[in-house]
């Protein structure tokens, strides 16, 4: 449960705050709009010839090994409640033995005494983690400040999110998108450690896909749509009521992954996929459209606040075990054989990929 003196923090903690509790205690889901993976059929075999246990999806991301790929998507920093968020998502990472992405890094760029509240090292030490910023904020710091962020967390790769539709729902939103792409460029040519590119749950198309795939950034997090609505987040937040309108905007996840995968087009660059996924089936599901990792957000957010690190790893162990069984169930051994499965497209998602 969330505890704090709402009145005695700054209005950057309020924000975080705000985040947290509407996550944790609203509907902040796309209304009618799904990630289109219930449209995926995948090669069922009753006869596998494999053994369950063969199984193994262990992998690696950005230079760090993971168990299994998953990755936690950003969620929280800049705030003392965060602090707590952090270290237990990180402990349970550290068991498991996967990644996090941690929340927006420009609260602490703006103020480092808060660092403590992104610094998980101490309770992590070897599995990956991203700093964040988002991509607007390129225009205002220089990619030595970044670095230098980057540096304080002992970060091993930097995410830049992209989030148009969150920033236009934020009176205080910043929506000078101008000459990003060449920003992204930038600070992936110089920044000291791996960066790739976010969104925070509306999707990427293949036009944006493609734009990235000609700069120097390692991977694409498509975050589509179908979990958490950001739009919706923050209209709640600020009580807009034209947020309704755009609570369903953006590229269901499973679009996302294909346009991306098309875009990228054998350019070595990583896909995790991110956005509603919510069982291991649909994480599979995920990775046979041509991601590598896969991840989400609130779920992890909702098990640290019921039961802390333990509610984490309960979780994590139970989506592993979903993945290998699926991957069991079509005769897969790792990842790569996965990448390989035919499968079949229905419905609405068949509908959007012939147009």
């Amino acid at each position: 449960m969330l505890i704090y003196n709402y009145f005695m923090v700054s209005l950057t903690e309020k924000r975080k705050i705000d985040h947290l509790k509407l996550c944790t205690q609203k509907d902040v889901s796309f209304k009618e709009k799904t990630t289109l993976l219930e449209f995926v059929e995948l090669n069922y075999s009753c006869l596998p010839e494999i053994s369950l246990k063969e199984v193994d999806l262990s992998t690696s991301f950005l230079g760090k090994n993971f168990f299994f790929p998953f990755l936690v998507s950003a969620i929280t920093g800049g705030a003392q409640i965060s602090k707590k968020v952090n270290l237990d998502i990180a402990k349970a990472c550290q068991e498991i033995g996967i990644g996090l992405g941690l929340g927006s890094m420009r609260a602490m760029i703006e103020n480092p005494k808060i660092k403590d509240t992104y610094f998980v090292r101490n309770v992590a030490p070897d599995i990956f983690v991203a700093g964040n910023i988002g991509v607007a904020q390129l225009n205002n710091y220089s990619v030595q400040q970044v670095d230098d962020a980057l540096q304080l967390i002992e970060a091993d790769a930097l995410a830049i999110h992209v989030n148009s539709a969150q920033e236009a729902m934020q009176p205080e939103g910043d929506t000078d998108f101008n000459n990003l792409i060449q920003k992204i460029s930038l600070f992936a040519d110089e920044i000291n450690v791996p960066v790739y590119v976010k969104e925070v749950g509306h999707g990427i198309s293949f036009d944006v896909s493609k734009k990235l795939s000609q700069t120097n950034i390692k991977a694409v997090d498509v975050q589509g749509a179908g979990g958490t609505s950001w739009t919706r987040v923050d209209s709640l937040r600020h009580k807009k009521s034209f947020g309704e309108v755009f609570r369903d905007i953006g590229l269901p996840t499973a679009i996302s992954i294909i346009e991306t995968k098309n875009a990228l087009n054998n350019s070595g660059k990583k896909i995790v996929a991110t956005g509603g996924i919510r069982t291991g089936l649909e994480a599979v599901k995920s990775i046979v459209l041509g991601a590598d990792m896969v991840g989400n957000a609130l779920p992890i957010l909702k098990a640290q606040q019921k039961n802390g690190s333990k509610g984490i790893i309960e979780y994590l162990k139970n989506f592993k075990k979903e993945m290998e069984i699926t991957s069991f169930l079509l005769g897969c051994k790792n990842i790569s054989e996965l990448q390989k499965q035919d499968f079949v497209v229905l419905g609405k998602l068949k509908d959007w990929l012939q147009q």
